[in-house]
């Protein structure tokens, strides 16, 4: 594999970004829990909403990107937390699509995906590099920030398009991850592009991140650590600070000297149409033959015996039901909230709730094929009942009528 020397564009300064060493991936699979679990901590635990906390975020963005811009240095504290934000960001924007504009998982997967294509074909038609050893203009810093936000939005909607809709969990995606990063870093030790490897294990490590968060957070009885969003977060927040300070000591993630823009180019471009061909043609194969499994493994659509006049004995006849079967475990659970409720047990309430949010994710793998309205309908029921219940303030009668909402679209 050759090498070409580019010449460096005017007005350049020192490279805006860190050194690729373990000390990067180690911060950014934090970061990418940090986003996973702080986003739902805002959402969900702190009542903000998703398009309050979406507000708030995308704000803070635009100020962390406006000072990392006007530096002409790598800072590590001032870019770590511009990535820090944008993880968070990124997430949000995926699930405001899925939840807010009803865009299904597999749609947003395949939307950032070609948003992130066509960012790096104008950025290498641009600069000829998507080198990140040589972000030494404001041209190539844009480039790069947007691209590190599909990439988040990205590995977002992947993640939870195998760990939700394919029912997969987040502990398998997880590994299924860590497969992949691994074959990819062996890849790149044997001749793999090193851009190509790059970018994509940056995709990875979101998914990643996220299947730490949620075994850390989710409870003991979904196979979690059941540390909760809030404590998962402060502990990542920490790890993150921890580590910052220590490389703004030591500089070890400095890239030294001046910046070259040497980047081996040969073979860059039918590796990235192969790699990408292969991926493509086994998630393909993959969604089909799960989605496949899961419409096999479907539960039936429960019958009773009935009496029809004049017909003699009694005939199956189906139960009625919601379009996505049958809802009673739902309708058990929430009707056990509201009743707690109504007895006076907010703390019991709380509690209660949190079995219908692990029952709901578990099933939605099998209930959303059947009908994607009606669970999307059903799911923002249950998104209110979870807002109300587990408010720093919670009020009773906004809670009450968030169940009997709930209960009433449960059929």
């Amino acid at each position: 594999m050759t090498s070409v020397r580019t010449p460096l564009p005017r007005s350049t300064f020192l490279n805006k970004v860190p050194e690729v060493t373990l000390y990067f991936w180690l911060i950014k699979v934090l970061c990418t829990t940090v986003g996973e679990t702080a986003a739902d901590f805002l959402n969900v635990d702190l009542g903000f909403g998703l398009t309050g906390v979406s507000l708030v975020t995308g704000a803070l963005l635009v100020v962390a990107l406006v000072f990392q811009f006007r530096a002409a240095r790598y800072v590590a504290g001032l870019y770590w937390l511009t990535v820090a934000i944008v993880s968070v960001f990124g997430t949000l924007v995926t699930d405001n699509l899925t939840d807010n504009a009803g865009l299904p998982l597999e749609a947003s997967t395949l939307v950032f995906g070609v948003l992130l294509a066509v960012t790096f074909v104008v950025w290498y038609a641009s600069e000829k590099t998507l080198s990140i050893h040589s972000i030494v203009t404001r041209r190539r810093e844009t480039f790069y920030w947007l691209a590190i936000l599909f990439t988040f939005a990205l590995g977002t909607a992947t993640g939870d398009l195998m760990a939700e809709v394919l029912g997969l969990g987040y502990l398998v995606t997880g590994g299924i991850v860590v497969a992949l990063i691994a074959v990819t870093a062996l890849a790149w030790r044997l001749g793999l592009h090193p851009v190509l490897a790059f970018w994509f294990i940056y995709v990875l490590t979101r998914p990643l991140g996220a299947s730490l968060g949620d075994y850390l957070s989710q409870p003991s009885s979904q196979g979690g650590l059941g540390l909760g969003a809030t404590v998962t977060s402060l502990i990542f927040v920490a790890a993150i600070v921890v580590t910052v300070v220590y490389l703004s000591a030591t500089k070890a993630d400095v890239v030294p000297g001046a910046v070259t823009a040497d980047e081996p180019v040969r073979g860059g471009m039918w590796q990235t149409v192969v790699f990408l061909a292969v991926i493509l043609v086994a998630g393909g194969v993959g969604y089909t033959l799960r989605t496949a499994a899961l419409q096999d493994t479907s539960p039936q659509v429960p019958v009773a015996l009935a009496p029809v006049p004049g017909a003699g004995p009694a005939q199956p006849v189906p139960v009625h039901t919601s379009p996505l079967g049958d809802l009673s475990v739902f309708r058990g659970i929430t009707q056990d909230t509201l009743n707690l409720l109504n007895g006076g047990n907010q703390a019991g309430a709380t509690t209660r709730v949190d079995d219908l949010e692990i029952q709901w994710d578990t099933a939605e793998a099998r209930l959303k094929p059947k009908d994607k309205t009606e669970w999307t309908n059903v799911d923002g029921r249950i998104d209110k009942v979870l807002r109300a219940l587990r408010s720093t303030s919670p009020d009773q009668a906004t809670e009450k009528d968030a169940l009997t909402a709930l209960l009433t679209t449960l059929g």
